[in-house]
């Protein structure tokens, strides 16, 4: 009997706060025997194009994806879009008001740690960007780099989140309008990393409705931040609500060796895989 297909649904690159170029991605992925790989970034599609270059050697299927910024009952998550055309004009107009988005919320971050007595903080974040979206990561690396903090953890836990120095509300898109445009671009919805929003599981449950309804298809029940205990309980959510159950690494790059590319727990048992929804790729589906 061959080996089990592995998917990798969920990864980053340069394109957004990844440390691999999307072709090194790709690459670092065929050397993990990683045969499906979504690349993921966050508001973005400008790696795909170079990763299905690097992909088009056989061994490799390349799904081209997303992870989309979304509010939902005051709260911010992520959606992914896998499948999606990358070329869709309501997608990639949606894509560009959120990058506008997260420009703005860069300023108010360096606004408000110059504030703190951090000087220079958008100048320094941008240094540690490769790609068009600024995020709270190059933040992250510019405050360990000039020796704020000890290590990007360290930088979130102290500095970026709700009630210290850099952290800043972000107005996203409504959850229904991510779920509007990854539908037109014919991918396929799915709530990424579940388990880090910290919910109850009524308050869960209501957000998985929600998604249902709006069109969601899909749990990212395995990923690389959740546990065996979260991976298990996201298994029976997507049973109970009829969700395809996916699985990603959320993989940023060598720096985080504890999250890897194809290192994952396989689907707990019962969970209908998202590659067998209607309207993924053909070629994937192996």
């Amino acid at each position: 009997m061959g080996r089990m297909c592995c998917y990798d649904l969920h990864a980053h690159s340069t394109a957004s706060d990844g440390t691999l170029t999307p072709a090194a991605l790709v690459e670092k992925a065929r050397a993990a025997a990683v045969d499906v790989l979504a690349l993921t970034d966050h508001d973005t599609l400008d790696g795909i194009a170079a990763a299905r270059q690097a992909a088009s050697r056989p061994g490799l299927v390349l799904v081209p994806g997303v992870e989309i910024s979304v509010n939902w009952n005051a709260m911010t998550l992520h959606v992914l879009g896998l499948n999606v055309d990358p070329d869709h004009p309501a997608l990639l107009a949606g894509l560009r008001e959120l990058r506008r988005t997260r420009e703005q919320r860069a300023i108010r971050i360096a606004d408000k740690l110059a504030g703190a007595g951090i000087p220079g903080a958008l100048e320094g974040a941008r240094r540690q960007c490769n790609g068009r979206i600024l995020s709270r990561t190059h933040f992250a690396h510019f405050l360990v780099a000039s020796g704020r903090a000890s290590s990007v953890r360290d930088v979130f836990k102290h500095f970026l989140v709700k009630g210290r120095p850099g952290y800043v509300h972000s107005d996203w898109v409504p959850m229904e309008q991510a779920i509007d445009w990854i539908r037109a671009a014919g991918g396929l919805a799915v709530i990424a990393h579940p388990a880090r929003y910290r919910l109850t599981r009524s308050k869960l449950n209501r957000l998985v409705g929600a998604f249902r309804e709006a069109g969601g298809l899909g749990l990212e029940v395995v990923s690389g931040s959740h546990n065996r205990d979260e991976t298990l309980h996201m298994a029976a959510v997507s049973r109970t609500h009829r969700l395809f159950a996916s699985c990603g690494s959320d993989y940023h790059g060598p720096e985080k060796p504890w999250v890897e590319l194809g290192r994952l727990r396989a689907l707990p048992e019962g969970c209908t895989p998202i590659w067998q929804a209607d309207g993924w790729p053909v070629a994937a589906a192996a």
